[in-house]
């Protein structure tokens, strides 16, 4: 769908229904997976990189130490399909520990996916790159080139943290129904830390973080004709302890009011707009919560001071009874 005064603007329906929906929800929320437009991708890659961003650097350390481990318990010659890939940054480490068959990147963000995949393709000439751009919040169909073949699904960056618990068992469960009884999932998850090193990482110094999280307002008017102030709001990370998760919000730093695809917002200083949650696991409950999702873990690896942590699970078949 296209907006009618900007005939260049494609408009993803389910994007215009969660913004509106979020505005007139109290409190007001957005859901995290609009952040990846173009902008906002290439905004969360320079978060990887940022020094107090320690998740990127403690996965990829893992990976570079344990791919042999991960390749002993999944066998080689798998498909590996990567839910969310975006760069694709710590997926060479995966591919040259388990030597997969082929490898399907899976993103919403279309012109990143493929510059991405491209760039891949490069590095592994001999592997076949299938990049597929959707939701994968949702069941997805993949190439019917790798139908037969086994399958490892890769889940990096504690992404899963960006859900809560219900939606987390409901995104594992449609893992499983898109890779099939007998794959394997690789997902990273991250651990509940210290509280300063946790609002550091999503609130860093030099402002990239909040650049990423004010883009989606950017996003809203550009796709949806909206008149949002941008300067009227502030990016703000906390913790809440009772659900052991950052969260970050986009705060109204005076009262302001706006128009999106033609509907009329108000909003009073000091309110915000949730757009994120970072749930933080530790080892039993990350094990259980795979549990519900339909897997069953098979291996955990954690770097030594406990930041962080890969997992890896098998979707085994259903039982009638323990």
């Amino acid at each position: 769908m296209l907006r009618h005064d900007a005939p260049d603007v494609a408009v993803d329906p389910a994007f215009r229904a969660d913004v509106l929906a979020g505005f007139k929800t109290r409190p007001r929320a957005i859901p995290a997976r609009w952040f990846y437009d173009r902008a906002g991708s290439e905004l969360f890659e320079a978060i990887t990189g940022l020094p107090e961003y320690y998740p990127t650097r403690v996965e990829t350390a893992l990976l570079e130490h344990h791919g042999g481990d991960v390749a002993a318990l999944a066998g080689a010659g798998r498909a590996v399909v990567e839910f969310g890939s975006g760069s694709s940054i710590k997926t060479p480490h995966l591919l040259r520990a388990v030597a997969p068959s082929a490898y399907v990147p899976i993103d919403i963000s279309g012109d990143f996916l493929r510059a991405s995949s491209a760039a891949l393709a490069r590095d592994f000439p001999d592997l076949a790159v299938r990049p597929v751009e959707a939701d994968f919040m949702h069941e997805v169909a993949l190439p019917p080139e790798i139908a037969a073949l086994p399958k490892l699904g890769f889940f990096p960056g504690s992404t899963i943290g960006n859900l809560i618990a219900r939606s987390a068992v409901d995104l594992l469960r449609r893992m499983r129904g898109t890779l099939g009884v007998g794959a394997m999932l690789l997902i990273g998850m991250d651990r509940v830390k210290d509280i300063g090193v946790l609002i550091r990482a999503y609130d860093d110094p030099v402002g990239v973080t909040a650049r990423f999280n004010m883009n989606l307002l950017v996003r809203v008017n550009r796709e949806l004709g909206g008149t949002i102030p941008i300067d009227a709001f502030r990016h703000i990370a906390r913790w809440n302890d009772s659900y052991a998760r950052i969260e970050m919000h986009l705060e109204a730093v005076r009262d302001v009011e706006f128009s999106v695809e033609g509907e009329s917002f108000s909003m009073a200083t000091g309110e915000t707009i949730h757009t994120e949650n970072s749930h933080k696991y530790g080892s039993r409950d990350a094990r259980l919560l795979l549990r519900a999702g339909g897997w069953s873990p098979v291996g955990e690896w954690a770097d030594d001071d406990g930041m962080f942590a890969l997992i890896l699970a098998e979707a085994r078949p259903g039982k009638t009874a323990p």
